[in-house]
């Protein structure tokens, strides 16, 4: 319990040693630039600060928003409300739930816990497993992101954006279909007596929670998620930024003109970086001039799915045979599918 607690002592610390540094590096921006120091300075390092902050300020405002309104989610919505609406008839759900997956603005990470939460009140594991692949992407947040990341003033048409969501459509049905036809519904694919995130709701047993409590506990919840994104973010910018910086222009080149290597490349970054949903899409923008459209396409579908975090969050929640069956199938068919589409239009 106490190597528990210093660990996630520790990551708070860290993340908000990140956003200090970002909000340092914000603030004193233009001192630095107009700063003789800057003659000492290696020009690619400035190259990294300039491409790291303009990436985590395009993004930051959606983190906020879909922090918040996530955090709404969690105080408002019960697993019950939501249990509703889906049919009971195991095909049939497939739909539905990719569509209720659509309005949940919650990240790759947040939906782990709200997953396994519903399948141990009943939900059909299948069901759950397109919860997992559709809620990162198919939410309004990520859609207004994505939009505004890959908004084109000389075109009307946005196809990484209709792209992504689309797949993400498909493919959230394809992945809750296999998972059916592989373990049916067997909910037993959960690990006993796990904790899970800590969640204010427990406040609420003895008593009627008031509106005033509620927004307590939102606020709570959305500066949680707020610190555990962020400091994705940051990494993931900072290390974009490193990428671009000093990685061979050559090198780059010639992964970048291959479609489907650029393409199992930028599915391993996405894997690697660990990005928020709601702000994947900007630092994907910055290797629009060194990437094919395809491989930002498989990195944007790819990373809400499956990553680095949320696989270490998969393997504690549930059973060894179901992560690794679903790392299997959702590598496969993104990549197979993405293939397929870009065939189709190239």
């Amino acid at each position: 319990m106490k190597t528990m607690k210093l660990k996630g002592i520790g990551k708070d610390l860290l993340g908000m040693a990140l956003l200090f540094l970002f909000l340092l590096l914000f603030l004193f921006n233009d001192s630095l630039n107009n700063s003789e120091m800057l003659n000492n300075i290696p020009s690619a390092l400035i190259n990294v600060n300039t491409i790291f902050l303009s990436i985590v300020l395009e993004a930051i405002p959606f983190i906020l928003l879909g922090v918040f309104i996530s955090s709404l989610i969690q105080i408002y919505v019960s697993e019950e409300t939501l249990q509703r609406f889906i049919p009971k008839n195991a095909i049939a759900a497939l739909i539905p739930a990719a569509l209720l997956g659509a309005i949940l603005p919650l990240c790759e990470c947040a939906i782990v816990p709200v997953v396994r939460r519903l399948i141990k009140k009943g939900m059909p594991l299948h069901i759950g497993v397109v919860f997992l692949v559709a809620a990162p992407i198919l939410n309004p947040i990520v859609f207004a992101s994505t939009y505004f990341a890959f908004k084109d003033p000389f075109s009307q048409t946005n196809t990484v954006l209709y792209s992504r969501m689309g797949l993400a459509f498909v493919l959230s049905i394809i992945i809750g279909a296999i998972f059916y036809a592989v373990f049916k519904n067997n909910s037993q694919q959960l690990r006993g007596n796990v904790p899970v995130h800590h969640d204010h709701s427990h406040q609420y047993e003895e008593k009627k929670p008031t509106i005033f409590s509620r927004i307590r506990d939102a606020f709570y919840h959305a500066v949680d998620e707020f610190f555990m994104m962020g400091k994705y973010l940051i990494i993931g910018a900072f290390i974009a930024a490193l990428f671009q910086t000093f990685l061979n222009r050559d090198v780059l080149q010639s992964i970048g003109t291959n479609d489907y290597s650029s393409t199992m490349v930028m599915m391993g970054f996405a894997y690697l970086l660990s990005l928020c949903s709601e702000a994947d899409a900007f630092v994907a923008s910055s290797f629009r001039s060194s990437f094919s459209e395809m491989s930002l396409v498989a990195f944007l579908v790819y990373g809400p799915m499956l990553d680095l975090k949320n696989t270490f969050m998969l393997f504690a929640l549930f059973k060894s045979r179901f992560v690794l069956v679903f790392i299997v199938t959702v590598t496969i068919v993104v990549f197979a599918a993405i293939a397929i589409l870009y065939g189709i239009i190239l």
